[in-house]
């Protein structure tokens, strides 16, 4: 017998038994089998090409080279007969080795095909039987439960700071296990304690503890989720600015670096207020005053407040707490708020910053564009919608800020700003400037030298996220409403900018709040000396709560 053997393909009369799934190949209409004849051609060489086949192939020329005789099934009748999912044969010789081994005898993968249910038995798809992989609970509706080994240790620490003969603390006793067992701030003491006194019983026991902390799985939670868990109210899905006020009082009643406030209640309330204020600010934009527990992982509350905790100088703890930074926001709103009914009215606002605002800028906030005002009294801006104008104003860089200023100047709300709507702010800047005998500067150039700063996606409007993508931004709105700041960027004060760049990680508002302690630290400074004792806070306020 020659050493090569030669196949040659018999027409393929009734391609309607082809079992295109034997093929691995998507469903194929026998209609579209008969009316294209080169997809038979396909077919064929897709099985030639897979590796079952040249195995096959092989050991046909192999037993043809030693002079075996070869085998094949004799129809196509004979191979159907074994299985409905089998092939035709397709080799003209009778004695072809058959395509398809079905039989006890002929293939080793025959026991294989016979022990699985699943498989087609056809070499040319072959399955195994797949493993059966466990996978470990990974979803726990009350939260992970401990292991072993941490429960054990976190039950040795409570037995021990439990050990007493009331087997039991008091409020004042409990600040040592949340340092030491919980990990949380010491300021948050006395609202898990009152978490876990349910009863107002006084006391705290190891048994309502332990069910509490460690059954509750409380003990496998991260921070936020702790202090999230501890603050919000039985019932409720999020933290509102009341869930604070508990942790503050503490702060102020346990930081040493606040102890001056004790003597005056009304400053510590206000103190409070400002810090909730500056929460909710940065972490909460939607204006529902409602913080979830996705807003608080993302935002930098935690860190800010174990940073409290472990400091005592508490105007190092820039974020949200920094003492000198509410004295800033409030000497501020009490200088626009000449009668001190605690609202301040247009006129009271258009004198920030030595005038430094447009008319129209104003007037958009005080109809509420940016901001709908927590107060009730029409007309007027009560003290929390100062604090979000405030930090607003005086750091443009910020997220929360590019939002407040985009839906002032967006004057129809659609999302984008215009040339237009810029310019219609802009008219008041340029009469400014010109009584103020200063060069003006057309709107036209004004306008490319803002396209250039901010180069947005379209050149025919600006969006908010072409705002937050540059760091220029905040210089965008100085330039069409405050002409203070819009000189001061054309002048570029060297002294600025060698601040900016000795400590970049501080913001615009750190280093305006910096600034203003000073001046406002010498003023007083200055007063006291000419006035003897005189006392700035001299008219009684309202605590809030």
């Amino acid at each position: 017998m020659s050493l090569s053997l030669k196949m040659e393909i018999d027409p393929v009369e009734d391609v309607t038994c082809l079992n295109p799934e034997l093929l691995q190949l998507p469903e194929v209409s026998p209609f579209a089998l008969k009316t294209t004849p080169l997809l038979v051609d396909d077919l064929f060489s897709q099985w030639l090409s897979l590796p079952e086949t040249g195995n096959l192939v092989k050991s046909w020329i192999n037993d043809a080279k030693a002079g075996t005789a070869v085998n094949a099934c004799a129809n196509f009748s004979n191979v159907n007969a074994v299985g409905s999912n089998s092939l035709p044969s397709m080799f003209s010789s009778v004695n072809a080795p058959p395509l398809s081994p079905r039989s006890s005898s002929g293939s080793p993968r025959s026991s294989k095909q016979k022990s699985s249910p699943s498989a087609l038995g056809s070499p040319l798809k072959l399955f195994s039987d797949p493993m059966q992989e466990v996978i470990p609970q990974f979803y726990f509706q009350n939260g992970c439960p401990p292991t072993k080994e941490l429960k054990e240790q976190s039950l040795s620490k409570i037995n021990h700071l439990f050990n007493n003969p009331l087997n039991g603390l008091l409020i004042d006793e409990f600040k040592t296990v949340t340092k030491e067992v919980c990990k949380l701030p010491s300021f948050l003491s006395s609202a898990l304690f009152r978490k876990i006194d349910v009863d107002c019983m006084g006391i705290v026991t190891r048994d309502a503890f332990i069910t509490y902390w460690v059954d509750g799985n409380m003990l496998t939670m991260d921070v936020a989720t702790q202090i999230f868990e501890i603050l919000k109210r039985p019932g409720h899905k999020h933290l509102t600015q009341v869930d604070f006020r508990p942790i503050l009082r503490e702060l102020l009643a346990t930081h040493p670096g606040l102890k001056f406030l004790q003597n005056t209640p009304e400053f510590q309330d206000r103190y409070a207020e400002t810090v909730i204020y500056r929460i909710f600010y940065h972490m909460k934009r939607s204006g529902n005053g409602r913080l979830t527990l996705r807003e608080l992982k993302r935002g930098e509350l935690i860190s800010a407040m174990q940073q409290a905790d472990e400091e005592d100088d508490i105007n190092k703890v820039l974020r949200y707490f920094s003492y000198e930074h509410f004295y800033v926001i409030y000497c501020k709103f009490w200088e626009l708020d000449t009668d001190h009914d605690f609202f301040i009215d247009r006129e009271n606002l258009i004198r920030y910053g030595n005038h430094a605002l447009t008319y129209r800028i104003v007037d958009r906030i005080f109809s509420q564009a940016p901001q709908k005002f927590a107060g009730d009294v029409e007309g007027k801006m009560g003290y929390e919608d100062f604090v979000y104008f405030m930090l607003s104003e005086e750091d443009k860089s910020s997220e929360p800020s590019l939002e407040y200023w985009f839906k002032c100047i967006d004057l129809d709300g659609n999302g984008v700003l215009t040339p237009n709507e810029m310019q219609f702010f802009y008219e008041e800047q340029l009469r400014r400037m010109e009584c103020l005998a200063l060069e003006p500067v057309l709107f036209e150039d004004i306008l490319c030298q803002i396209i250039d700063m901010i180069a947005p996606e379209r050149e025919n409007c600006i969006t908010l996220q072409d705002l937050k993508g540059s760091k220029l931004s905040g210089n965008v709105f100085n330039i069409l409403f405050n002409l203070n700041k819009f000189m001061a960027f054309e002048t570029r004060d060297p002294f600025l900018i060698r601040q900016e760049r000795e400590d970049p990680t501080l913001t615009e508002w750190d280093r305006f709040a910096h600034r203003e302690y000073i001046r406002l630290s010498m003023e007083e400074d200055v007063e006291d000396a000419s006035n003897g004792s005189a006392d700035v806070w001299d008219e009684s306020l309202e605590a809030p709560f």
